[in-house]
């Protein structure tokens, strides 16, 4: 049997060789009485010719329809000048059959196959199987495959071990719900799927493997949105004897790696560094877009002395005042002034005030806003000329608590940035947000929480401050963000036991509560464990950027939908009685609210 030749494959250099092909009938034409089929597999398609002199090959090919299954055998020939067609790898030749089997016959699709599709996702996923036919589906499986064996080769270059974590473990509910697993062997017992390999790559530290990745699937039982899945893949990553700047090199060499086989560019290392605090200031998100400019300018200490509450109350009780300038923005109209008002509203904000830059020469009179009669004279100028505003610019402001005040002008300043087209699509802007804040507050529970994970090590200049400020402590900590979206981030590792019962006691979390979570890590710390640290890359995230997906949904082969749901399998689903039985479970009855 001669060898099967993928449809993309086929050129010039096969002419009047005897060829098999197999694929998927993607369209049949039937001109004059020669029937012509577009032939596809996941490489490209290929027009198949049935003359009329093979009359049995003739008459199957006229029966065929879309996407029946086929195997063909024929000549390869040079298709004629005025029938090459260029948008296709293909376009200049064909294959005339002399055999055709029909290997399966398709029922009409419930959707077209192809990429103008315009039937809704619900329903493609529900036929994940078909939607995954569509060219560009396919491309994105090929380009899944592809940087991910790039990223395999580079790291086997830089002798790092591809080691497997357990997929059945201990709850450690700190971050994120865990999903659960009961155990039929121990009734009343539960296993957790990992949301991150983060322990078991530590104690592989431990264990002397020095040099660890895996290609994770990793699973939280979290609210979703366009760039969350329940489970997900992350390239992770753990190093021993390395510091903040080593671990910072080799992801930007992954990275690197990735992008090239992604895209076939490679950006300029190393990618620059900004400080959670820089990025809090100037942009109010800490995964900057820098892309463009439009920085935040924080007046806060101005607007002590205004008597305009909307303004002093924040800035007197420890909230935040800030200006986002817009250059030429005084030509936005009040309706668009107001749907930026209902989309900060998003965030939190009460409102939106702002100011257009008429005349800065002439004050107050040269500015136009509600708020400009609350605010002196005085206070206008220095606000102007700490802003850089210039005539044709309008000034939009937010006053309340940090939090709010920088989520609703950090998306605001992308939000804006969008709509005038000051985003350059083909740009591509890399950089490392570092010096984290090693806690935050949490108001609900009235006590400090990871800003990242338990695990990640205080910066040592500062541990002194652990008990008495830890609030004031910063992290070794870091973040890689492209084009405004995290793509990932790690830490340097607490690698004493001593420091990481510490941590644990600024989190709340009681010896005994450690020992039970947390007991396992612990003593491993106690037996030679060496300084590491590591990160992780969020796969399908990058993926979706590469391909500038408007999911991560698209690049991955059998997705969830925002509420967790499988379409096509109609998962999650009820299990037998049987099972429960099985698992020590009892149903309970729950009430229609």
């Amino acid at each position: 049997m001669s060898e099967r030749i993928y449809c993309g494959d086929f050129s010039r250099d096969l002419l009047q060789q005897s060829v098999r092909l197999n694929g998927w009938v993607e369209t049949n034409r039937d001109h004059g009485g020669v029937v012509f089929l577009d032939v596809r597999d996941r490489s490209g398609i290929v027009q198949v010719v049935a003359h009329p002199d093979q009359p049995e090959v003739h008459a199957l090919a006229h029966s065929l329809r879309q996407q029946d299954v086929i195997e063909v055998r024929g000549t390869v020939v040079a298709r004629s000048e005025e029938t090459i067609n260029s948008k296709l790898v293909t376009g200049e030749i064909e294959i005339v059959a002399t055999d055709l089997r029909v290997l399966n016959r398709s029922k009409t699709p419930p959707f077209p196959v192809e990429d103008d599709c315009n039937t809704g996702e619900q329903h493609r996923l529900e036929y994940r199987y078909l939607d995954l036919r569509r060219p560009q589906m396919q491309r994105n499986l090929a380009l899944r495959h592809k940087v991910t064996h790039a990223a395999r080769n580079y790291l086997d270059r830089q002798r790092f071990l591809e080691i497997e974590t357990p997929i059945l473990n201990k709850s450690t509910p700190e971050g994120a719900r865990d999903y659960l697993v009961p155990s039929r062997v121990y009734p009343g017992s539960f296993y957790a799927l990992p949301q991150s390999p983060q322990l078991f790559k530590q104690l592989l530290m431990v264990a002397g493997a020095d040099r660890y990745y895996q290609v994770a699937r990793c699973f939280r039982d979290e609210d979703l949105r366009a760039d969350r899945q329940p489970e997900f893949t992350q390239i992770d990553l753990e190093m021993s004897f390395v510091d903040q700047e080593e671990v910072m090199a080799i992801a930007e060499g992954l990275i690197l790696a990735m992008f090239e086989a992604g895209t076939g560019l490679r950006p300029a290392t190393p990618f620059p560094r900004i400080s959670y605090h820089e990025a809090m200031e100037k942009y109010g998100l800490d995964r900057p877009d820098l892309r463009f400019d439009l920085a935040h300018v924080n007046i806060t200490e101005l607007m002590r002395e205004v008597e305009f509450k909307v303004f002093r109350e924040p800035a007197e009780t420890g909230g935040l005042v800030k200006v986002l300038r817009v250059p030429g923005g005084a030509s936005l109209t009040r309706k668009q002034i107001d749907a930026y008002t209902e989309f900060v509203g998003i965030y939190g904000a009460k409102g939106l005030a702002w100011i257009k830059v008429n005349d800065r020469a002439d004050l107050p009179g040269g500015l136009q806003s509600p708020i400009v009669k609350f605010l002196p004279e005085t206070v206008l100028a220095r606000m102007l000329d700490v802003c850089d505003a210039e005539n044709g610019d309008i000034l939009f402001f937010g006053a309340g608590d940090a939090r709010t005040v920088n989520d609703a002008l950090g998306y605001l300043r992308v939000k804006i940035a969008e709509d005038m087209g000051l985003i350059n699509d083909g740009e591509h802007s890399f950089v490392w947000v570092v010096d984290f804040p090693m806690f935050e507050w949490n108001a609900d529970e009235h006590r400090p929480e990871s800003l990242h994970h338990p695990f990640t090590s205080p910066d040592p200049a500062q541990l002194d401050r652990l008990e008495s400020d830890p609030l004031s402590i910063n992290s070794l900590a870091y973040d890689l963000v492209w084009n405004g979206t995290e793509i990932g981030g790690g830490s340097i590792r607490i690698h004493d036991s001593e420091t990481q019962q510490r941590v644990f006691h600024a989190l709340g979390i009681s010896d005994e509560e450690a020992n039970e979570k947390f007991g396992f890590l612990l003593r491993a710390l106690q037996y030679g464990a060496p300084p590491h640290g590591g990160l992780a890359f969020g796969l399908d995230r990058i993926l979706a950027l590469m391909t500038k997906a408007d999911s991560i949904r698209d690049v991955i082969a059998f997705p969830k939908t925002q509420r967790a749901a499988d379409l096509m399998c109609d998962a999650p689903a009820e299990v037998a009685d049987r099972q429960w039985q099985e698992l020590g479970l009892r149903k309970r009855r729950t009430l229609n609210p």
